[in-house]
């Protein structure tokens, strides 16, 4: 399978994404509703209800099944991206379900209950793992880079931009820095492991930099913003 991506602007229409499927390659696309334009047999779309835990997680009703050969081109607002994943035997990534858009075939899946530390930390429940070969796509906000952990020496990521992180990674709620950095920062993940995580650029709090570069506030309540605690929240 062949996936074209184009990032060039098209204006307040997003981008677009196109899949090339060979001969009985299956594509299972969690979003149909994306899907702009289609070349190929009538019967190579299959479209199905999803299980009670699919239609629970992605607050949808229906998935599709296209199998190839066929080509369909789907569409993306601007501030959503696609990763394209290739897995194999070994993964040990945990995902948040709701940002899965497609998979192939020869992919599993299985449900990973957090513990109540964790769900605390993450704000969710269950996280999904994906096991066996094949491709996933994750739907992103931003860019997405990948940032080795070690098991002694902590990373510290802002909790609202981690896409992904191992199954073995410890996880800790934390700030870092002195009084005056930990007092205004957004909470981190204090993580610690073995492998990888995935971090995304955009996410919760994203739109500040461009909020600050507009802002008309004097330099007196710019001062008072940051020096004191909660300024942020509290002085608008």
């Amino acid at each position: 399978m062949d996936i074209h991506e184009n990032n060039e602007p098209l204006g307040q229409g997003g981008h677009t994404v196109i899949f090339d499927l060979c001969d009985a390659e299956k594509l299972q696309l969690l979003h149909p509703g994306q899907v702009i334009a289609y070349r190929g047999p009538v019967q190579s779309r299959s479209d199905k209800l999803m299980n009670m835990k699919g239609i629970y997680r992605k607050r949808k009703l229906i998935c599709s099944e296209f199998t190839g050969p066929c080509q369909l081109v789907t569409a993306f607002p601007p501030s959503i991206g696609l990763k394209v994943i290739e897995l194999t035997e070994g993964s040990d990534l945990l995902y948040d379900f709701r940002n899965l858009f497609f998979y192939t075939e020869g992919i599993r899946m299985d449900t990973r209950v957090l513990s109540m530390k964790n769900m605390m930390i993450t704000r969710d429940a269950v996280k999904v793992k994906f096991s066996g070969r094949g491709i996933i796509g994750i739907l992103t906000q931003g860019q997405v880079v990948e940032l080795p952990l070690h098991p002694e020496e902590p990373l510290y990521v802002e909790a609202g931009r981690v896409l992904a992180y191992p199954e073995n990674a410890k996880l800790e709620l934390s700030v870092y820095g002195n009084h005056l950095a930990s007092q205004h920062m957004r909470y981190q993940w204090k993580m610690t492991g073995r492998g990888s995580v995935l971090v995304q650029s955009g996410g919760y709090g994203s739109g500040e930099l461009e909020k600050n570069l507009q802002s008309e506030d004097g330099i007196v309540k710019r001062f008072l913003r940051e020096v004191i605690p909660f300024g942020g929240i509290l002085i608008k």
